[in-house]
């Protein structure tokens, strides 16, 4: 512009950098780098990309290098041998890999990224009542509940965990949304919920022995199973039988792929035993997987990890359920709860081989269901 004034001439390199920091979108740092070659030097030599995405995800400190894989038309160092040469390629290398984390982490649709369930601290009937009965959006099918639940106890403080693998070993999660169950066979239809929600995410301390376990097996603890790398805030957990949402403070980096949800406390017995119980429908991990395009792998002892972008890869573009996908409204919840109860005389009337009960109201949705839970 004529009579403009470049301002990174102007003021020293503090300055300049104090400026260009309160910039918290990555588009707005895109906009900037493609003003001028100056400019663009200007965030590469610097790092803004960088320094962008650690204040967004802290876990990104144990980085210990970045690389590229699969890069196609990469050209020669113009002097090569040259330290200045290499030095250069490292930040341009890091500012196309750290550009491209914070623009995928900050503009998707949240989806849900549990893969599979790895264990419960507690069964109360295996495999009834396993941890894989979460994973299902219904809590009825034909002829049985679905649901987990911990065993007994008299102590109403002792916690519970649900651990669950990620659908990548590199994933940013925004929430997690979880449905505690009604018991509607039981007197009074109790709601087995926690009174609060802690949610741990990190990755196996040996991936080879957590890869050959089977789900029924016993897990040691998980603090020496597991290296968690983000602990969330505590959440109440409401006593209600509905989806529950928990909105994490910051979107998360997962680094390898694992997530513990820690239920703390107890607030509803069994009137049978009169022990405590905590019981889970359906829990669902949003946010995005970023492999294969983004990958991370685990440097053991020392914890860090290298950032790998492939540059022939692409991120997983399977859109996310709609927000109302597994929201319960009051209708839905007596729906529910009067299949279930004809379901319960036709067992007492001996008729129950005849009747079934539908997880869904509408085709479609059960068509949805099929989709994502294939037979």
């Amino acid at each position: 512009m004529e009579g403009g004034m470049d301002f990174l001439n102007c003021l020293d390199l503090d300055m300049s950098l104090q400026i260009l920091m309160y910039l918290k979108d990555p588009s707005d740092l895109a906009r900037v780098s493609s003003v001028s070659r100056s400019w663009r030097d200007f965030v590469i030599a610097n790092g803004l990309f960088k320094q962008l995405c650690l204040r967004m995800f802290p876990q990104l400190s144990r980085v210990a290098r970045v690389m590229e894989l699969n890069k196609c038309g990469a050209k020669e160092p113009v002097e090569v041998g040259s330290s200045y040469s290499t030095e250069w390629e490292s930040l341009a290398r890091n500012h196309r890999v750290y550009a491209t984390l914070a623009r995928v982490c900050t503009s998707f649709l949240p989806e849900d990224c549990i893969s599979k369930a790895i264990s419960a601290s507690s069964t109360d009937n295996y495999p009834e009542e396993s941890i894989e009965n979460t994973l299902r959006p219904a809590d009825i099918v034909p002829h049985r509940p679905l649901y987990w639940s911990s065993k007994g106890q008299k102590n109403p403080a002792v916690p519970e965990t649900l651990i669950y693998k990620l659908k990548s070993e590199f994933c940013v999660i925004t929430e997690i949304k979880i449905r505690p169950f009604e018991a509607y066979f039981q007197p009074g239809s109790p709601i087995y919920s926690a009174k609060s929600v802690r949610f741990q995410m990190g990755h196996p301390k040996s991936p080879n022995d957590l890869g050959s376990r089977l789900l029924g097996d016993p897990l040691p603890s998980a603090d020496d199973t597991f290296i968690w790398t983000y602990t969330s805030p505590e959440f109440p957990m409401a006593q209600e039988s509905c989806l529950q949402k928990f909105t994490l403070p910051e979107p998360v980096l997962c680094i390898g792929g694992i997530l513990q949800i820690e239920l703390l406390g107890r607030v509803q017995t069994q009137e049978v035993d009169g022990l405590f119980y905590i019981c889970m429908s359906y829990v669902r991990v949003m946010g995005r997987p970023l492999s294969p395009a983004l990958r991370v792998e685990i440097l053991e002892p020392s914890g860090t990890f290298v950032l790998k972008k492939d540059m022939q890869g692409k991120f997983h573009t399977q859109p996310g359920l709609p927000e109302n996908e597994a929201r319960e409204i009051p209708n839905d919840r007596w729906q529910r709860r009067i299949r279930y109860l004809q379901h319960f005389v036709d067992i007492l009337q001996g008729n129950a081989n005849v009747v079934e009960i539908e997880e869904y109201e509408s085709g479609e949705e059960e068509d949805e269901a099929e989709e994502e839970y294939p037979l």
